[in-house]
């Protein structure tokens, strides 16, 4: 005999409220001693302030420009302009704004401001200085050498008081051998006849000329080739630069020579071999910024120590040399050389 089913318990159906300890329709029946849920409150209203509609601090601007690398006046970069616009290949190609890393290395002074060498559109003239004391035996094999160079020149004598017929050969029988004479009414030492000379040159590159014959005029050629080119602003002539050929010199004199350009480079952070050399091939532009005051042979590691301040760039070439002695009438002496190395500190360290 088949037994009767159980009946089925009594379950709330939907929209049915559950009969107290009974869950609602859909959730277990939780078990005698647990809680009820209890739903959580909902969160209080958001409250607003203005300080919630300020704008968010702006990042901190490390760009070239602000750091001071890039400066102000450079170009800044063009800002589009609001709405469509049509491309226009001269504007859009060819627009003055620069990147912020677009810069030339003169606006970040690591270039300095002095005159760069450009090639000139044509042949440079050159102003030979040629300053002279009692040289009557050699005034005229010099003048006679220099108007042999093949060169666009014009030719300066300064005569420093001269004593031994000197300036009366320049005055009478040698006065078609150059262009312009200039007396001193007394003795003032090489540096004075130069400066001189340099006020009145005209050319676009000055080089000094002793009045002595232990300089070949010849010789200017491979250093002006360096300025016409654009290559450099000036050029030294060395005697002890390295060549195939050279005169064997004195021990002391190129001893006390080496050891003063040896100094003249510690101070001046050049790499002369040769400072004390008479040839020095200054373009005039750059001449004209120096300030010089040196009256004798202090001359020298003066106009070296200022042309490395300025800045410009100087190149040496090799040169002959036939040096004289005293008794054939050179006047350089020790007490010069002294003058010297005085020189060499005063216009490295504190004189301008």
């Amino acid at each position: 005999m088949a037994e009767a089913p159980l009946p089925a318990s009594p379950t709330p159906g939907p929209g049915k409220p559950a009969a107290p300890g009974e869950a609602a329709f859909g959730e277990p029946t939780p078990e005698k001693g647990t809680p009820a849920y209890v739903p959580p409150s909902p969160p209080p209203p958001l409250e607003l302030s203005a300080a919630d509609f300020a704008p968010e601090p702006a990042e901190p601007d490390f760009s070239l420009r602000s750091l001071g690398v890039v400066p102000e006046s450079a170009a800044k970069p063009a800002v589009a302009s609001a709405g469509p616009r049509e491309f226009d290949p001269e504007k859009d190609l060819t627009s003055p704004a620069v990147d912020e890393a677009n810069f030339s290395l003169r606006d970040l002074d690591v270039v300095n401001d002095a005159p760069a060498a450009v090639k000139p559109a044509g042949p440079l003239r050159l102003s030979v200085v040629i300053p002279c004391y009692n040289e009557k035996k050699s005034i005229r094999d010099i003048l006679e050498a220099v108007r042999k160079v093949d060169l666009p020149k014009e030719i300066i004598v300064v005569d420093d008081f001269s004593k031994d017929g000197t300036r009366d050969l320049l005055n009478g029988e040698l006065k078609g051998l150059f262009d312009k004479l200039v007396l001193h009414e007394k003795n003032q030492g090489k540096g004075a006849a130069l400066r001189t000379g340099f006020q009145s040159a005209t050319g676009d590159v000055v080089i000094v000329q002793d009045a002595d014959l232990e300089y070949d005029p010849q010789e200017w050629k491979k250093m002006y080739a360096l300025i016409a080119e654009g290559r450099a602003d000036v050029v030294y002539g060395s005697r002890f630069a390295p060549r195939e050929n050279r005169p064997v010199l004195k021990f002391w004199h190129t001893f006390v020579n080496r050891m003063i350009t040896r100094m003249s480079n510690m101070f001046s952070d050049l790499n002369l071999t040769d400072m004390e050399t008479c040839y020095k091939m200054v373009r005039r532009d750059v001449l004209q910024k120096l300030k010089l005051k040196e009256r004798r042979f202090g001359f020298e590691p003066e106009i070296t120590a200022k042309l490395a301040r300025l800045g410009v760039r100087i190149y040496e070439v090799p040169i002959t040399y036939h040096p004289r002695s005293w008794k054939q009438g050179k006047k350089i002496g020790i007490k010069d050389g002294i003058r010297a190395m005085w020189c060499i500190l005063k216009y490295n360290l504190w004189s301008k």
